[in-house]
């Protein structure tokens, strides 16, 4: 004969933790990849290096990381301008890729602390 088991279910509460935390997580993972991209966008006078900006819509849970000059784009997409030693063009596209797991790993934690892991 089997045990009786109640079992309550918390789903809309965890839901709500979850979506409450969120922002937070996209911010984390959006701030780091401002402080990767400026160790390699182009620098003459730093001006475009501190245009950088790291955003979060928490409407849309999307996070950004812009740069607001009038050549950010150029430079970015320009391969065969020369820079310092340590700069170059794809200083946002580069360390998106390569920092890929920590911001993932920074996105999930206040999740992770929130659900009081």
């Amino acid at each position: 004969m089997a045990d009786d088991v109640d079992v309550e279910w918390n789903g809309p509460e965890i839901i709500a933790i979850i979506e409450g935390a969120e922002p937070d997580g996209l911010l984390l993972a959006a701030e780091h990849l401002l402080t990767v991209s400026r160790t390699e966008v182009p620098i003459e006078e730093a001006t475009l290096e501190r245009s950088g900006v790291a955003s979060v819509d928490e409407s849309a849970l999307t996070a950004a990381v812009s740069y607001d000059t009038e050549y950010a784009v150029r430079q970015h997409e320009e391969m065969t301008w020369r820079h310092d030693e340590g700069r170059k063009a794809k200083y946002l596209e580069d360390p998106m890729h390569n920092e890929r797991d920590t911001m993932l790993e920074l996105a999930a934690a206040p999740i992770q602390q929130a659900l009081g892991g």
